[in-house]
């Protein structure tokens, strides 16, 4: 395959999706017009990927497709000499979760053959065709419903599953990814700005994503009502019924087990020294010593995809607003899919 023109093909695909977004629904042609069903077709089976969520990472992945970010990023990497089969069982938390593995297959000289999260069954065959076309061609790829005949995997399931996942690929070449999610450590003196964008870290995409935070280390005298301030440009998340389907359940528990717990009507806080936390709950603790957060953030290093922070507390932390802004050498559980695939 020619790694030029799927590179100028990658460009293409992101002024087509930056045009799309730039339009008004009356302004488009019928080309759009298929792209705007095809969204609302995947949010009214999964209500989870509002088209809002959609547009979302469609923007982002338009922002990351430019001809300096992709050659930036490939010239890390060698390209395969021989193309070989890569099975991909994409997940389907977020929208476009599994793009960057389906692009990075194929950046590598092999052929993605692809098991579609169900959850995520229309966006990603739809950008491939696109990016294929703007590529003379020159994209492969395989949708199967059971992965056969492959030489190397990518899964991506829960904790349950990677074990059977594991099990399953154990004479294979792979990677299985398991549950992860991102915490935050404040340091006190934040900005109203700095709590806004952290909440953008928390709230988007509902919470559901692997670099959402569900996790918040505060100082000992940190306010809490900071927090729900800063929150308040979330409070409409409650009228989704799904998500208020979830923060009603959670709330009964804590009220009949008569646990402690924050409340602003939208969004709960919970004293919980737990990494995860419920949908529509944040777990926060106290803190004494930074040295603690450091510990402890290192014991849990496998289960956390990133750490939200000011860069002055030295925690390789990303500034917050950006956790849902990876870059295209980010990569889940930190495992570099591209050194990967060169070794398949």
């Amino acid at each position: 395959m020619n790694t030029e023109n799927q590179v100028l093909g990658l460009i293409k695909l992101s002024d087509y999706i930056k045009a799309f977004l730039a339009k008004k629904p009356e302004d488009h042609n019928e080309d759009d017009a298929d792209f705007e069903l095809l969204l609302k077709r995947s949010e009214i089976e999964n209500p989870w990927f509002t088209i809002d969520n959609q547009k979302f990472a469609l923007q982002q992945w338009a922002g990351l497709l430019t001809e300096e970010n992709i050659k930036k990023w490939l010239g890390n990497y060698s390209t395969s000499k021989v193309s070989k089969r890569v099975g991909l069982i994409l997940a389907g938390n977020i929208p476009l979760v599994g793009f960057h593995d389906v692009m990075s297959v194929v950046l590598s000289n092999h052929i993605p053959v692809i098991k579609l999260s169900s959850k995520d069954k229309y966006m990603v065959p739809f950008l491939l065709k696109k990016w294929n076309e703007f590529s003379d061609g020159n994209v492969v790829f395989e949708f199967v419903e059971r992965l056969e005949n492959f030489d190397a995997v990518i899964a991506t399931g829960s904790n349950n599953t990677a074990r059977y996942l594991e099990y399953y690929f154990k004479n294979h070449l792979s990677i299985i990814r398991k549950n992860r999610t991102s915490v935050a450590v404040l340091k006190g003196d934040e900005t109203e700005t700095e709590l806004q964008l952290l909440a953008k870290d928390i709230f988007q995409y509902f919470g559901l994503g692997c670099r959402n935070v569900t996790r918040i280390f505060i100082p000992q005298d940190f306010v809490i009502d900071r927090l729900f301030e800063s929150f308040i440009g979330f409070q409409d998340i409650i009228n989704h019924n799904k998500y208020a389907n979830n923060y009603d359940y959670n709330r009964a528990v804590y009220l009949l087990n008569q646990d402690k717990f924050w409340d602003n009507n939208f969004v709960m806080l919970k004293e919980d020294d737990k990494l995860f936390s419920p949908l529509s709950v944040i777990n926060f603790s106290r803190y004494d010593s930074l040295d603690d957060v450091k510990t402890f953030i290192a014991e849990n290093e496998e289960n956390i995809q990133c750490v939200v922070s000011k860069e002055e507390l030295g925690l390789n932390a990303i500034p917050f607003g950006e956790a849902q802004n990876p870059g295209l050498d980010t990569y889940a559980d930190n495992v570099d899919t591209m050194k990967f695939l060169e070794l398949v």
